[in-house]
């Protein structure tokens, strides 16, 4: 763009904001003390740490059927590229257009650079799960270049972490884990790493965030921090500056794959926890209470007489689990596990997890208003790769049945056509929504035909005239809204709370 193609407006906008940021800068370089351009401690950790981060290399074998650089792009007839890239391709291939040895997508080796760091001089390496995920070979090179293969010794794929190990050829430095619950908002932090393959590169920033939830997995607890993390940092250590690590840089918020001042770091306290499993077992032994749980909404608390609105409620309790025994039943909510404050279901989640399994532990609920004590001996999470098929078969439409309407609801007595019309299991017993209006709450709360109502205001429900019969009762008690179960059609369970106004 030229200056005569410039509006004035724009171009008299751009001066000022030049000036601005002249202005800006001037302060910057002259009016701001040092201690406020960062603490001067930063260069210390870098020496302290620097020949305990490592660079993590992978190669990985990829079948390149379908696709590949050896691909000619699809174009359009009588395209003017048409010809320059069927001559390309076909120079590639060699004589008569094919690959040496009649393959023209042969398998294809693919390299991968990450981070990592050394916990322990006899060659234990702390990395990302997906930094060394599906490769046939790792390699760890030293800050000196050394390159040595290593051995996977186990990975948690729901922390994203993994444990390698290395024979040292010579002696190692390694570093040790601080306690990342002391950490502060604005404390400084220093990441070492591997960006875009450019070793041993030192950032600093501050804590920006602790305890950062962004659904990337059921345990999330990020440390969030500005200091710059790009790809190939991840693995990579996040220190403090006495130079322990507090947490594994794992991800960043980008539109353009760079840093943009939004990183995301595992906290050490998640990271011993499942680097001393791994180290020991070669996998995850976490606890497991055998329960679905979902948020207390602030409907929900009301129509369960909780305030203010906390804790994990329980939607179904697993007939083979550590909490059926133990009394603990659909509707509960669990306020505290095992002396630790439960505010929202990603804490019980985490802290089950955290727990020894066969630990009896003391499981605090709030039943009708009412705190109860239950004892619980955890069990071991289970995680199998389930796979179901959903199987469509086309059936003749039964009658319509009869229906009532309700919360925005047309709902309908459990028959055996309705069973098979939305296969739901015998075990499943209430009143089936055969439709819902597209305007009402229970809409926006996401109920859909098929949904199974077992009980209202936690009593159970037969029928849709039972169901109004106990919404007009709670209008009549001035409640705001109504605590139903809802069941799918395979039983699994959940509770929504819905206006009655």
């Amino acid at each position: 763009m030229t200056a005569a193609t410039i509006a004035p407006s724009r171009l008299r906008h751009w001066v000022r904001t030049g000036l601005a940021a002249l202005a800006i800068g001037a302060f910057g370089a002259f009016g701001t003390p040092a201690h406020a351009r960062g603490p001067d401690g930063i260069a210390d950790v870098a020496e302290k740490v620097i020949d305990a981060v490592v660079n993590i290399s992978t190669s990985q074998t990829v079948d390149a059927k379908g696709g590949g650089s050896n691909t000619m792009p699809q174009l359009p007839p009588g395209s003017p590229f048409e010809e320059f890239f069927d001559d390309f391709f076909k120079n590639r291939r060699g004589p008569g257009g094919g690959s040496k040895g009649g393959d023209n997508n042969p398998p294809r080796k693919t390299n991968s650079l990450g981070s990592g760091f050394i916990i322990d001089t006899s060659g234990v390496v702390v990395t990302n799960n997906h930094v060394i995920a599906d490769a046939d070979e790792i390699h760890v090179i030293l800050n000196d270049g050394t390159k040595i293969k290593a051995e996977l010794v186990g990975v948690d794929k729901k922390t994203d972490l993994a444990v390698l190990k290395i024979k040292p050829p010579k002696p190692l430095v390694a570093v040790k884990f601080g306690d990342s619950d002391k950490l502060r908002l604005g404390d400084w932090v220093v990441a070492i790493g591997n960006p875009f393959s450019l070793g041993g590169t030192v950032t600093a920033g501050i804590v920006s965030a602790k305890n950062r939830d962004i659904s990337s997995g059921p345990y999330d607890s990020y440390i969030q921090t500005d200091a710059s993390i790009n790809r190939g940092n991840s693995g990579g250590p996040l220190f403090n500056l006495d130079g322990d690590v507090i947490g594994v840089n794992t991800l960043i918020i980008s539109p353009s794959g760079g840093s943009i001042g939004i990183g995301f770091a595992v906290p050490s306290k998640t990271v011993v926890g499942v680097v001393d499993q791994l180290r020991q077992f070669g996998e995850l032994r976490r606890g497991w209470l055998g329960v679905r749980i979902q948020s207390v909404t602030d409907e929900i608390a009301e129509s369960l007489s909780i305030k203010p609105a906390r804790g994990a409620l329980i939607a179904g309790v697993d007939d083979k689990g550590p909490a059926k025994p133990a009394g603990i039943e659909p509707g509960d909510v669990v306020v505290k596990f095992d002396g630790k404050d439960v505010k929202d279901p990603k804490d019980l989640s985490r802290v089950v997890a955290d727990t020894a399994v066969g630990k009896e532990v003391d499981v605090i609920i709030i039943r009708k208003g009412q705190e109860q004590t239950k004892k619980v001996t955890l069990g071991r999470l289970q995680d199998p790769e389930k796979v179901q098929a959903a199987v469509k078969t086309d059936e003749p439409a039964p009658e319509k049945p009869v229906t009532q309407k309700a919360l925005g609801l047309d709902l309908a007595t459990l028959s055996k056509d309705l069973r098979t019309r939305y296969k739901i299991k015998d075990t499943v017993k209430g009143v089936v929504v055969t439709s819902v209006d597209a305007n009402s709450d229970a809409a926006e709360k996401r109920l859909s035909a098929g949904d199974v109502i077992v009980e209202v205001a936690q009593e159970a429900v037969s029928s849709g005239a039972e169901i109004q019969k106990r919404v007009d009762q709670l209008k009549k008690d001035g409640k705001k809204s109504v605590l139903l179960l809802v069941s799918n059609a395979d039983g699994e369970l959940r509770f929504v709370a819905l206006s009655v106004q």
